[in-house]
């Protein structure tokens, strides 16, 4: 591993990528974004806040060649006062005002950020989520001497918690800011005029070769073989499970049979499971727990209709533009999806795919009806949406094109000396 640790007299760019956990089961987007940079040249190192959770993980992790730095919490007044004084001594002079307006764990991680950034020679930070992440790249980069950026999303900017001013601060500060999606771009922009002159739309990346397209679904040996309905998600409120649950019902009212599977896990865990009891669809609807992102491929290149079924949560969170939607798209299966912030930007109204009404669940009946009636008939017009549906997906969400954008935006030059000239 230390063979793949830059040195400061590299004359490259070296990117430190501050993550809040490193792997993330749910965020496969980072690793393919951080395999991508690595693809064309780029040396990245990551820094990670918490230690994982997650107890299943997917084997595109082993590819990553970066260093990954687990970046300690202090756990007493002791042990923060040593992370602090750990730092470049005038760094942490120069920031502490900023520093003390931070809680401890941020500003302790912040200052051992800065420190292992220099260890690792890195020249430019980058974040993702304008969260606590972002947090510790701005002030490790104030005590450090380091440029930042960071990826926006979704839950970090329209959650009812997120602090304007912060997020204002964020980026006002940022060498630049990145966000995944034109909605995105011009809400920000709409609510930070004054500080978005450098926030730049880079879209989320697939590697193709991993979604291949297979169209043709096969109906085997059995013409009445129920469709299949295919959702995948955590179990959050913003995914709209439910309404996916009541529209099968509603299906069923109307003598349409169909099976839906839900992968992913999470809190709705328990509500989900008793309103499919309460429904009566035990034989109808699974929750299938979490599946890696190639068992989630294999099925979307089997299955018959994928089905995102989005809503705005009580809590103001929405999704941005998953990941697994534009996988659903890259593989050939009819998309059905809600309309929420960007994803009218890919599922075009009889173009790509079904967009329907959010929260609208008899509306995502017709839809579902709709397209699960196209699937069986194996319908040549609607061959032709998803043909479009995948080269929409090539043309702006490969991966190659995401690094190759967000390569010319990281600084070149490096910084002369960190804040005080700390060593």
């Amino acid at each position: 591993m230390s063979e793949s640790i830059p040195s400061a007299d590299s004359p490259a760019p070296v990117v430190g990528y501050v993550l809040k956990m490193y792997p993330r089961f749910s965020e496969t987007f980072v690793v393919s974004e951080i395999l991508a940079r690595e693809a064309q040249g780029e040396q990245i190192v990551i820094f990670s806040l918490r230690p994982t959770t997650d107890s299943r993980f997917h084997p595109e992790l082993a590819r990553v060649k970066a260093p990954v730095v687990h970046v300690p919490r202090p756990s007493s007044a002791t042990r923060l006062w040593d992370a602090l004084s750990a730092g470049p001594a005038s760094g942490v002079a120069e920031a502490w005002e900023e520093l003390r307006r931070h809680s401890h764990d941020d500003a302790a991680q912040a200052v051992a950020v800065a420190r292992l950034a220099r260890e690792h020679g890195v020249t430019h930070l980058h974040a993702h989520f304008a969260s606590v992440a972002t947090t510790v790249a701005r002030l490790a980069g104030r005590v450090a001497g380091l440029p930042y950026s960071f990826t926006a999303h979704a839950k970090d900017i329209f959650h009812q918690d997120v602090d304007p001013t912060d997020l204002k601060a964020k980026l006002a500060d940022a060498h630049h800011a990145i966000t995944i999606s034109g909605y995105n771009l011009a809400d920000l922009r709409r609510r930070f005029p004054e500080a978005t002159d450098t926030l730049q739309l880079v879209r989320n990346g697939l590697e193709l070769e991993r979604f291949p397209f297979t169209p043709d679904r096969a109906r085997g040996s059995d013409p009445a073989r129920v469709p299949r309905l295919l959702a995948v998600g955590r179990l959050v409120e913003k995914k709209g499970f439910s309404l996916l649950i009541e529209a099968v019902d509603v299906l069923r009212s109307r003598g349409v049979d169909v099976a839906a599977d839900i992968a992913g896990d999470g809190p709705l865990a328990g509500d989900l499971t008793a309103q499919i009891d309460r429904l009566g669809l035990d034989d109808r609807v699974r929750l299938l727990g979490p599946l890696t992102q190639a068992e989630v491929s294999a099925r979307l290149g089997t299955d018959d209709v994928f089905v995102a079924p989005f809503v705005v949560g009580s809590d103001g969170n929405a999704d941005g533009l998953p990941t697994v939607l534009l996988e659903a798209m890259a593989r050939g299966i009819r998309c059905v999806a809600a309309d929420v912030t960007a994803v009218g930007e890919v599922v075009v109204p009889g173009e790509t795919g079904w967009l329907v009404p959010s929260g609208d669940d008899a509306a995502l009946a017709d839809a579902l009806a709709d397209a699960v009636q196209e699937a069986v008939a194996e319908s040549s017009v609607h061959d032709q949406m998803v043909h479009r549906a995948r080269a929409l997906v090539e043309e702006h969400f490969d991966s190659r094109r995401q690094a190759a954008a967000l390569r010319t935006l990281v600084p070149v030059e490096r910084t002369a000396a960190p804040v005080g000239g700390a060593r």
